[in-house]
């Protein structure tokens, strides 16, 4: 993943200094296991230990110039450890094959990669909170089809976005801990050469879960679940980040992203405010789904293993998970500093001459006695006249002057029908139930 799109404490999980310090770990914590049992001597794990206390610096140019020879990455670095700590090194590895360390390494560094992301979730939420309360009873437009439909608040459709993110959030715990298990198994998962206990040692020391049936790899179900959540994450922060875009479109203009001081918008165009930010998060949020398909190809491995996946993993682990932390922060920024143009919001609902209170007409209508075809024959006749008028023309003007309709409802309470606090007296409950208090 580039520098542009990256955030550091995400990156350092994926660096080859952290990945062969979690190999390291889990051979070291695999012969400590061993040498209880009695199959090693207990002064093996004790000599890594030792050499792992004096803090050494892992030389990933050296453990890849021994692989660019053996052609096998876990090899190398054993060879290397091997070359660091002397004769005792030998009995690391004991009965274990390739796949214990790689799929366990992943688990921890996806497990590390979940905590971070669920962390910025968290941070979202708190932001997608406070202007949601700051926006509670800020009337707007409602849209269906990208049309005036009915009014909301924004403050709504911030609530909306935090539930959805709420969602994310235990998507994503739920995926931490379908993906955090271990497998120290051998060669074919059959624990033929090495004792089941070292597997669950190895575990609660890297706070894993044994993986129940391993073959000779943590099956990979596990995997695309963890990379769909990810999908579905990314594809909230899109939609969120369209309804930016969308408000600030300059025929709407109810909300835009915040401009800097120094900032510029156009190399050609001086007056240009661009929301380039959410259509970032647009293409940050493909980049992320990308990685979907292949986690869920990689699933049908061969028999008891292939290494298919390895590559695929290879990339999209490090590539997905700093894409969506990226993400996530730059979202929280968005919102945290959004410009909301409430009298704009006002402007906009009033543009088309009351026509989004033509539904309150409408049950009045047949609640006054008028069936509901013929209700909606009128009140759409006169709706249809402020829309071509392009909203010069006040569609209560219009009801008002209408004798079919004077002859089910009076003056006073055609009126009524054009009260705008009317459509946010459930708001407190709908606030309720996102955020669990009255807020």
């Amino acid at each position: 993943m580039i520098p542009r799109y990256s955030r550091p404490d995400m990156v350092a999980i994926w660096t080859p200094e952290s990945r062969f310090a979690i190999w390291f770990e889990i051979e070291a914590h695999a012969t400590e296991k061993l040498g209880e049992l009695g199959v090693v001597p207990a002064s093996a794990a004790k000599a890594l230990w030792d050499w792992w206390a004096t803090k050494p610096a892992i030389d990933v140019a050296a453990i890849d110039a021994i692989e660019a020879v053996t052609k096998h990455d876990v090899i190398a670095f054993l060879t290397w450890v091997a070359e660091q700590v002397g004769d005792e090194a030998r009995f690391m590895h004991q009965g274990m094959t390739s796949s214990d360390v790689l799929d366990t390494c992943l688990a921890v560094q996806l497990k590390r990669a979940a905590d971070i992301l669920i962390a910025d979730v968290d941070k979202l939420l708190d932001v997608l909170e406070r202007r949601a309360i700051e926006h509670k009873l800020t009337p707007t437009i409602g849209r269906s089809h990208g049309i005036h439909a009915e009014p909301v608040t924004f403050g709504l459709k911030l609530a909306e976005a935090h539930a959805e993110f709420a969602r994310c959030r235990k998507r994503l715990v739920d995926a931490r801990e379908e993906i955090a298990t271990c497998a120290i198994s051998g060669a074919v998962g059959t624990f033929a050469n090495i004792d089941p206990q070292v597997e669950v040692y190895v575990a609660e020391k890297l706070g894993l879960a044994p993986e129940p049936v391993s073959t000779q790899v943590i099956p990979r179900d596990r995997h695309a679940m963890f990379f769909a959540v990810l999908g579905v994450v990314a594809s909230s922060i899109e939609r969120l980040a369209i309804e930016v875009r969308h408000l600030q479109r300059t025929e709407v203009l109810e909300a835009e992203e915040y401009f800097s001081p120094g900032q510029k918008g156009s190399s050609a165009m001086p007056h240009k405010r661009n929301p380039v930010l959410t259509e970032n998060l647009t293409g940050l949020a493909r980049l992320v789904r990308s990685a979907v398909t292949p986690a869920m190809e990689n699933v049908a491995l061969w028999h008891e293993r292939d290494i298919s996946h390895s590559s695929v993993e290879r990339g999209i682990g490090p590539d997905a998970t700093i894409t969506l932390d990226f993400a996530l922060a730059r979202l929280t920024g968005v919102i945290d500093k959004l410009l909301v143009y409430p009298a704009r919001m006002q402007k906009n609902l009033d543009k088309m001459g009351g026509l989004v209170h033509s539904q309150r007409v409408l049950l009045a209508l047949t609640q006054a006695g008028v069936s509901r075809e013929d209700a909606y024959r009128l009140v759409q006749r006169n709706a249809m006249k402020v829309w071509e008028s392009d909203g010069e023309l006040s569609l209560l003007e219009l009801l008002k002057a209408d004798p079919e309709v004077t002859a089910a409802l009076s003056q006073a309470e055609i009126e009524d029908k054009f009260d705008l606090a009317y459509h946010f007296k459930h708001v407190d409950t709908i606030f309720d139930r996102v955020f669990g208090r009255h807020a």
